[in-house]
């Protein structure tokens, strides 16, 4: 507060020394001009109307900051002023005019700078999903919905509702986590604290929310000095923030309030991200981290509002700023389809969060992927991944289109389209709401073939589905999986054999009482097997109930 002060008392003798006239000469017959009296009185209006704004408005303190006011200022002092001290006053404000001037007009000229601070690694695609781990993939609204209806849990519920829904990994497993948050000012007067947060798994539908009780007073529905975002920009005046503050839960269970900071790319235009402040809503504590000292139970170091503005940066800047209006070259826009700020986070297989994010055509009426990225939660590094050229992506939005045509007599639709490697094949997996929010099942389908689709209870149940469609319709079907790898010699009892597209599915009933598929692509001498041949089998345990065969030996006719 301290320092508000200061800084609003030296914006107001500054101004104040330009404003008033200081050479004035008194006319005969007017009363002699009180210069003391108008220089304190201009002192006190700005001092005080520089801290009101950037009190209510939590702005950064940077000089650049006043640039506005220091246009009225000098426009005001050469007005009022005469003679010499009237031409400088002047030179002042046509500095103050050309430093507007070049603020305003960043947008214009640093469309390369900003493409340049985004500029993405370039792959093709990613690796394939571990068909052993469960995606996650319930939905935040359907989340949310859950946690409403328990909000009975907190005491004096009237007092409190539910905050932002953000998903995080805490002590290894996926968890939705929500702040208890105050439902207006008379509330936050008497309750004066908050009383915890919620928790609820990612990837388990039929997880039930817990309420986790943990006081809280600087938050962002507090008011005044409890406010967390005033509370950071109070410890903090000079950093640019970006992005709204966000709640963190480390390994303990112990709340954290974060926001990303950074700096601008040219003038106040612009922004790339350096680093976090965080918040121990209980005591207030403020610490600042750079990107590469983030703590490690942080997962979303970067805001996905920078995320999102990083995306545009560099699907609409590629040939610069005029070609972003006309012509387009090259020119791609990221999908709105994201559930927070038009990305989703999603993990890889060793918990490590990013934010997903498709880019299609600005032309209207297409909905071809161009592509995809991934930008690390941590470090805001990013990935582009332009999938196989040779094949046309079908983007998130053509994904829910097709789930509303599918369900249309239901008017159920899909939430949180997030692309997926899985069994070599680039598939959009989503989840189906019902028009109360409420969990129906998973939706797999093919990105390049439409017309292969699959839905499930479950998502691991849908890529068991979705590998037995994939077959049948001649597809590719390769697997990545951390599950170990088994050796079995077995008689056959049963066997199977179903035509897909160019080669045959053969599924096999074992002595052993378990089942085997494999595919003629993989094993060409499978189509051979008969009842009673004995196998050497190298298999996946995959723990499904037709175990993938990775190589096959038959005994008997070879």
């Amino acid at each position: 507060m301290i320092n508000l002060l200061l800084f609003s008392l030296v914006v107001g003798i500054i101004a104040a020394m330009i404003i008033t006239p200081l050479t004035s000469t008194t006319k005969e017959g007017h009363p002699a001009f009180n210069r003391i009296g108008a220089l304190s009185a201009t002192v006190a209006a700005v001092t005080v109307l520089t801290f009101i704004l950037y009190y209510v408005t939590n702005l950064d303190r940077n000089w650049t900051s006043v640039w506005a006011l220091a246009l009225i200022a000098t426009l005001a002092g050469a007005v009022l002023s005469t003679g010499r001290e009237r031409s400088a006053k002047v030179i002042l404000f046509l500095a103050a005019l050309a430093g507007s001037a070049f603020i305003l007009s960043a947008p214009l000229f640093n469309a390369n700078e900003k493409y340049k601070a985004v500029e993405m690694d370039q792959q093709v695609e990613i690796k394939a999903f571990d068909e052993t781990k469960t995606p996650a993939s319930v939905p935040p609204k359907f989340a949310r919905n859950k946690m409403k209806k328990a909000f009975g849990q907190v005491p004096n519920t009237s007092y409190y509702e539910l905050g932002n829904l953000q998903i995080q990994k805490v002590d290894g497993k996926f968890v939705y986590i929500a702040p208890v948050e105050f439902s207006g000012f008379f509330k936050w007067i008497n309750g004066k604290t908050t009383p915890g947060y919620f928790t609820m798994s990612a990837t388990d539908s039929a997880d039930n929310p817990k309420f986790v009780k943990t006081e809280m007073s600087y938050t962002p529905s507090s008011f005044f000095h409890k406010q967390v975002e005033r509370h950071m920009r109070m410890a903090m005046p000079d950093l640019i923030f970006y992005g709204d503050v966000q709640l963190e839960i480390d390994d303990e269970g112990k709340p954290h309030y974060i926001r990303s900071y950074g700096h601008f790319i040219t003038a106040r235009n612009g922004f790339d991200v350096q680093g976090i402040v965080m918040v121990d809503p209980a005591s207030g504590e403020v610490s600042q981290y750079p990107l590469s000292k983030v703590p490690a139970f942080i997962d979303g170091a970067v805001s996905p509002e920078a995320v999102s503005l990083q995306n545009s940066y560099f699907g609409k800047y590629v040939h610069g700023f005029w070609n972003s209006i006309v012509g387009k070259k090259d020119v791609k826009l990221p999908s709105d389809e994201g559930t927070e700020s038009n990305v989703s986070p999603v993990f890889d297989e060793n918990g490590h969060m990013y934010y997903f994010t498709d880019f299609t055509s600005p032309k209207e009426g297409v909905d071809s992927m161009l592509g995809y990225a991934l930008t690390d939660g941590r470090t805001g590094e990013a990935t582009y991944y332009t999938g196989n050229l040779e094949e046309s992506y079908m983007d998130s939005q053509g994904a829910l289109q097709i789930i509303e045509k599918k369900f249309i007599e239901k008017k159920w639709t899909g939430e949180m389209p997030v692309l997926y490697n899985f069994y070599g094949e680039a598939s959009w997996l989503t989840p189906v709401l019902d028009s109360n929010g409420f969990l129906q099942n998973y939706f797999i389908v093919s990105a390049a073939n439409p017309e292969i689709s699959v839905f499930a209870n479950s998502p691991n149940e849908a890529l068991r589905l979705y590998k037995t469609a994939l077959q049948r319709g001649g597809s590719t079907v390769d697997g990545s999986s951390n599950a170990e790898e088994g050796k079995a010699s077995v008689n056959v009892v049963r066997v199977y054999k179903e035509r897909a597209g160019d080669f045959t599915i053969v599924s096999i009933l074992a002595d052993d009482g378990r089942n085997y598929i494999v595919s003629t692509e993989a094993v060409p001498l499978s189509i051979y097997i008969q009842e009673g041949d004995h196998l050497a089998i190298t298999y996946y345990e995959t723990g499904e109930l037709f175990l993938p065969v990775k190589e096959l030996k038959n005994a008997t006719i070879e």
